[in-house]
């Protein structure tokens, strides 16, 4: 052996993932590697710049700043830097430059690239996403448009049902697509439908399609869950589901498309939800929630999938305790929507939640009809309570008379946020900009608002920019020397709040970008994905925000998921000394994309990345 290559050969045996190769192969890396000295002050390497290779620290320390200057991290030996920017595009993500007399060892970025494609473990210690490793091919994963195996068939209204009954059996389906122009869906015909409304009731045959049909439909769009289209069949008791793209019908899925559905756990409690006849029967059900989270988990489902599953079972309570308080109030005296905003709104509840709710009423509500709203809101915060969503301790509820107004006020408050720029207007902006309707008879009474604010919050410079500002108010918990911040006393001392500190500085900035781009989707991840399709977000930086948000994401549900099994109650709290030394790198990684991020939003950066 080389005796040059002994000092490098015995360093990299005590470094990871080098320590796990193979010996004849950690001798061929360790010939690979070039030495490097740098004086103190000498820059390595700068933003964008192309990059020769992975650097490891051997001896001494390295400053690393983001494109704007800020401080990301100072890093000791053992520690690698330069990867984020070889395994995207060959350019430096970061600007690295020797705070300290320094050493470092060199792999060239072909070296690199060839170890990654030969060795799986170094290949994952690099690699932030999870996506080969934790995403499922169960249908509960599928995209809706995955699942529709045919063109859409229809009729036009016009049809008469013995028409619409040989389509059937010509094209051996159950069910018709009832279209106007251009495909817009009308309505939906069965053959349910034609016995029991046609044969049964003794119509003529030449009976249209219109008369017997259920007009206006439940659908789901093409991006869908599969998941979703059996929560909605069994809570709206439906045996046809027609999927519709922009009110266009594009598809019908039936419950024997299902039969291989493997969902069935959540399923199960929606169905269980939908048919509770008090309060008491859907607490029992939502007890089961946390097994569910470990269930999930343990299958290795995306993190999305994960809490999408959940918040359905929440969305579902809420329409079951709207329903009970209407057949205890009697009808709505006026059109309302309930709305969720925070972990529920945005579909991204784990085994822990509050509620955070609101109101919106027809403008034509009196001060007579809003004791009907107060005691329908009183109903249903407390049946969530009782269910496990504890009363949000900011009071930001329905029962809250501040949060239950008609939609002239809502407006109101929207345009006094937006033209204010104090800190409780901001905070009170982002927490309505994630609103979702849930239940009501009222569906139209937020589209039109939500699409109007967002056209005003964005042309209104300053209030975006404090709301960037607001934004950064959540930090990742990153320490300088290739640590964690933890917090330092009480019950969580030396642990990590992974929500606050982990997936809300992400939530916080995909919020920003739905606001530059005007979007109307409020899930945190498909914001990112859309702020990228928008343009808002730079094709590197959605990926790597979204690799970050992932892990972060992932982590924090491992970790509820790791206390139910051990008997407790599911938290947010992490202590990075629990990980491996893999998993701690990886999710530092991850902070530092997001801390990286956070300072292109705030010098306000158009495409960041």
């Amino acid at each position: 052996m080389n005796v040059d290559l002994t000092p490098i050969l015995a360093f990299l045996e005590g470094v990871h993932p080098y320590d796990n190769l193979p010996r004849n192969e950690l001798e061929r890396v360790a010939s690979s590697f070039r030495r490097m000295e740098y004086a103190e002050g000498d820059v390595i390497y700068t933003y964008h710049a192309p990059l020769e290779g992975l650097y490891l620290i051997k001896r001494g320390a390295v400053e690393v700043t983001d494109q704007n200057g800020a401080l990301v991290s100072i890093l000791g030996p053992r520690n690698s830097f330069g990867e984020r920017g070889l395994m995207r595009d060959g350019l430096a993500a970061t600007t690295a430059k020797a705070s300290a007399q320094t050493v470092l060892l060199m792999l060239p970025a072909q070296d690199f690239r060839a170890l990654s494609e030969d060795t799986p473990a170094f290949a994952r210690f690099f690699n932030r996403s999870r996506g080969g490793e934790t995403r499922t091919h169960s249908i509960a994963t599928l995209k809706v448009a995955d699942l529709l195996a045919r063109d859409p068939i229809a009729c036009a209204p016009e049809t008469t049902v013995t028409k619409a009954a040989q389509m059937m059996r010509d094209q051996h389906v159950s069910s018709l697509g009832v279209t106007g122009p251009e495909g817009a869906l009308k309505g939906i015909i069965t053959v349910r439908d034609l016995s029991n409304k046609v044969l049964a009731e003794g119509r003529a045959p030449d009976t249209p399609v219109s008369a017997v049909m259920t007009p206006d439909p439940v659908t789901l769009t093409p991006e869908g869950l599969g998941t979703d289209l059996l929560h909605i069949m069994l809570e709206h008791r439906v045996g046809h589901l027609p999927i519709t793209d922009h009110g266009r019908f594009v598809g019908m899925v039936t419950q024997t498309d299902l039969t291989r559905f493997q969902a069935v756990s959540s399923a199960v409690l929606i169905r269980d939800v939908a048919a509770a006849s008090n309060v008491a029967e859907m607490a029992l059900v939502t007890a089961q929630i946390p097994q569910l989270l470990v269930q999930l988990v343990g299958g290795h489902n995306a993190h999305e999938v994960v809490t999408r599953l959940i918040t359905d079972i929440a969305d579902a309570v809420t329409r079951r305790l709207l329903a009970l308080a209407e057949a205890e109030l009697g009808a709505p005296p006026v059109p309302y929507l309930w709305l969720a905003c925070g972990s529920q709104g945005r579909q991204e509840q784990t085994g822990v939640s509050d509620q955070d709710n609101c109101l919106f009423l027809d403008d034509a509500v009196t001060e007579a009809d809003m004791v009907y709203f107060r005691a329908l809101a009183k109903i249903v915060s407390d049946g969530l309570d009782a269910c496990g969503y504890v009363y949000c301790p900011g009071d930001m509820m329905a029962t809250n008379p501040r949060w239950c107004q008609p939609v002239r006020v809502w407006r109101s408050y929207f345009d006094g946020w937006i033209s204010k720029a104090n800190p409780e207007a901001q905070m009170l902006a982002s927490v309505m900009f994630d609103l979702r309707a849930i239940g009501g008879n009222g569906a139209s009474l937020f589209t039109e608002l939500q699409a109007e604010t967002l056209t005003r919050a964005s042309k209104n410079s300053i209030f975006v920019a404090h709301m960037i500002a607001n934004s950064l108010k959540h930090a990742p918990p990153l320490g300088l020397l290739r640590g964690f911040a933890t917090i330092r006393s009480g019950e969580y001392r030396n642990h990590i709040d992974m929500k606050h500190n982990g997936v809300v500085p992400v939530t916080d900035l995909a919020r920003i970008y739905a606001l530059q781009a005007r979007l109307s989707v409020v899930n945190t991840r498909a914001r990112l994905a859309e702020a990228e399709a928008a343009g808002v977000l730079s094709h590197s930086g959605a990926r790597d925000l979204i690799e970050a948000y992932d892990l972060i994401a992932s982590m924090r549900l491992e970790n509820q998921a790791h206390l139910v099994r051990s008997g407790r109650k599911p938290d947010n709290y992490l202590a990075p000394s629990d990980l491996s030394d893999f998993e701690r790198s990886h999710l530092r990684d991850a902070f530092v994309v997001v801390r990286t991020m956070q300072s292109a939003a705030g010098h306000g950066l158009g495409a960041v990345g």
